[in-house]
C-alpha cells in the first residue's frame, strides 16, 4: 500500500525465462549455445512455461492491487482484451484461442500472458512482439506449445510496423481502460520515490 498501482513498459536483452509449469526440455539448447548466443536463462515465480525476451519485443508489468477489483481469471482475461485492443490499434485483427492463454494471429501467437497474484498483488504481465528475432523462439518450446508457431506485427505489417514508443502508447491507454484506472506517465527514475497509494490513478514508466 505504499505505492500506487504501476505499469513498467519495456525492452528486456535476449533472456528465456522459465515459468513454474516449465520442463528441462523445452530449453534444448546446451550451456555453451546460450554463452555463445548472448541469452541467459532465468527462472521465475510466475505461472506458464518456458518463453524468450529481447529487443523488439515490448514487455508489460503491472504491478496492481487486485483486491477489490476481481480474481486471477478475470484479469487475465482482461489483459487478453487490452492486447486485443492495442493491436486493433495499429490494424491487426488478433483473437484468443479456447483453452490456450495469450493472443493470436490465425494459429500464429502474437504476444503471451504469464502473471503471479500474491497476496491480492499481480505482477509480472505479458509480452508483445513487435519486431524481435523470431528465431530465437524457434530454438525453444514457446509456452509449452510444439503445434503453433510464434508471429510479431512486423511479419504481419511489414513496412507499416509502429515504432516501440507508439505501441507503448497504446498499450498503456488501453490497460487504464480496461482496468478503469487513470493513467499518468513518469520518469523511470521516480519509481521509487512514489510514495502515496493512487486509487484509481495508474502511474507508467517507460524505459
Amino acid at each position: 500500500g505504499l505505492q500506487p498501482n504501476t505499469l513498467l513498459l519495456l525492452e528486456h536483452p535476449h533472456v528465456y525465462t522459465r515459468g513454474r509449469l516449465s520442463k528441462p526440455e523445452h530449453i534444448p539448447l546446451s550451456p555453451e549455445d546460450l554463452v555463445a548466443q548472448g541469452i541467459d536463462v532465468v527462472e521465475t515465480d510466475r505461472g506458464g512455461q518456458v518463453t524468450y525476451h529481447g529487443p523488439g519485443q515490448l514487455v508489460a508489468y503491472p504491478i496492481v492491487n487486485l483486491r477489490d477489483w476481481g480474481g486471477p481469471l478475470k484479469y487475465v482475461r482482461n489483459l487478453e482484451q487490452v492486447i486485443i485492443c492495442a493491436l486493433a490499434d495499429f490494424g491487426i485483427n488478433a483473437g484468443v484461442e479456447q483453452g490456450l492463454t495469450g493472443v493470436w494471429v490465425g494459429n500464429a501467437k502474437i504476444a503471451a500472458i504469464g502473471v503471479k497474484i500474491s497476496r491480492g498483488v499481480a505482477h509480472h504481465g505479458f509480452a508483445i512482439n513487435v519486431d524481435p528475432d523470431l528465431s530465437k523462439f524457434a530454438q525453444i518450446v514457446p509456452c509449452g506449445i510444439t503445434d503453433r508457431r510464434v508471429t510479431s506485427m512486423a511479419q504481419l505489417l511489414g513496412a507499416s510496423t509502429p515504432e516501440m514508443p507508439a505501441v507503448q502508447h497504446s498499450v498503456a491507454r488501453r490497460y487504464g481502460r480496461g482496468m478503469g484506472y487513470r493513467m499518468g506517465r513518469i520518469r523511470n527514475s521516480l519509481v521509487g520515490q512514489l510514495a502515496s497509494p493512487g486509487g484509481s490513478e495508474m502511474r507508467t514508466t517507460v524505459e
